[in-house]
């Protein structure tokens, strides 16, 4: 599991990419980039990380499902996840 330090910090820039993120765009169609350059920079989606819902593990996060590889294999084999079955053959 991740710090929770580290998982506040991914909630607080979350908050800031939304707040910000009508602002952003039409600054960047304006192509006003020093109003740009004034914002926070946390507020750039570029700085958001993928973490797993469950743990917040930052690798082998499956985008589809949300979770980490760890997370999606246990949750699997115990039938938790609709439509996906151990492959045997």
């Amino acid at each position: 599991m991740a710090k929770k330090s580290i998982e506040a910090r991914q909630r607080k820039r979350e908050a800031l990419v939304a707040k910000h993120a009508e602002k952003r765009a039409a600054l960047k169609a304006a192509g006003d980039y020093s109003a740009l350059d004034l914002l926070p920079k946390n507020a750039s989606p570029v700085r958001l990380r993928n973490r797993c819902q469950l743990t917040g593990r930052p690798r082998g996060y499956m985008r589809h499902f949300g979770i980490s590889r760890n997370q999606f294999r246990d949750m699997a084999l115990q039938g938790k996840i609709p439509g996906v079955t151990k492959a045997s053959w």
